[in-house]
């Protein structure tokens, strides 16, 4: 039986990123429950239901993180979708991402509005 904070980190991921949680978190959880009720108890579970930032301002500044990491391509897809879904314009987003590159480097912020223009082509699916 699922937690507390588990059930109520899923609600919070789905407010995010819509149905794409459960996907996410199923293809998690086959191969490690224990990784996927991490993944959802403690970032959405605890800190994205704290009030002190909207959600949208949270998206973006995952959206932001996971830009100038560079490895974390399907994760920022996943957020750039929250993004969207938490009040973010496309134009919000993509600034966002150029405005990054002035702390990765270029590839790393090519390779997010990349991965930005995959997450807006499979939302206008």
């Amino acid at each position: 039986m699922p937690s507390e904070k588990y059930v109520e980190g899923m609600q919070e991921m789905r407010t995010h990123v819509g149905d794409a949680a459960d996907q996410w978190i199923k293809v998690i959880h086959s191969i490690y429950p224990e990784f996927a009720k991490v993944n959802v108890e403690f970032p959405f579970g605890e800190l994205y239901r704290r009030n002190v930032v909207d959600d949208k301002t949270r998206e973006l500044c995952t959206v932001a993180a996971l830009t100038v990491q560079d490895f974390a391509l399907p994760e920022l897809k996943v957020h750039i979708k929250g993004a969207l879904n938490t009040g973010s314009s496309k134009a919000e987003i993509l600034e966002i991402i150029t405005q990054m590159i002035a702390y990765c480097e270029f590839l790393a912020a090519t390779n997010a509005l990349l991965a930005a223009k995959e997450a807006f082509n499979e939302l206008e699916k």
